[in-house]
């Protein structure tokens, strides 16, 4: 059986590219220690009274570490009664400066965490708890977005964080 000779062309550059995408893979996982983010901890989400999520915002922890607590339901981030009205989009003020750790679950449906000019994006499954940390230097607003489509509300998911 022969092999057109266009044909082998394409099968070179394939199997060529699969190789590349394979290296790259493994040296991602090897050199940079890229890893799936694995759930922190599991809640019930018809429970959040008795958990670490009784109480949202943010809590300073000493130094320039904060932690901030927050859920996420249909269609809106809650992150406390210091954050702003109930039902409108939370502000979350935190100093310049501050390693800040986001501690989010979803109550309901799988939502996104998105924080604009950061490398914060994650994935709300319900019933699992997120947490990711990135630093603050500059002041300025930053804008958190639900980045997975969650329901005919999903438009109106947003929120800020205020470093001042």
């Amino acid at each position: 059986m022969a092999i057109n000779r266009y044909e082998k062309y394409w099968l070179i550059a394939v199997f060529t590219m699969l190789g590349a995408f394979a290296a790259a893979l493994i040296v991602g996982v090897m050199v940079f220690g890229v890893r799936l983010p694995a759930p922190v901890a599991r809640i019930d989400p018809r429970n959040i009274a008795n958990t670490e999520f009784a109480k949202l915002g943010v809590r300073k922890l000493g130094g320039n570490r904060v932690d901030v607590y927050m859920v996420a339901k249909m269609w809106s981030f809650d992150a406390g009664a210091e954050s702003g009205a109930p039902g409108a989009p939370p502000k979350i003020h935190i100093p310049a400066g501050s390693t800040v750790t986001f501690n989010i679950a979803s109550l309901d449906v799988l939502h996104g965490f998105y924080i604009e000019g950061h490398t914060i994006n994650i994935e709300l499954v319900p019933g699992q708890v997120a947490r990711q940390t990135a630093r603050f230097n500059t002041k300025g607003t930053y804008k958190i977005i639900c980045d997975q489509y969650c329901g005919a509300g999903h438009q109106v998911m947003y929120g800020d964080i205020v470093v001042e």
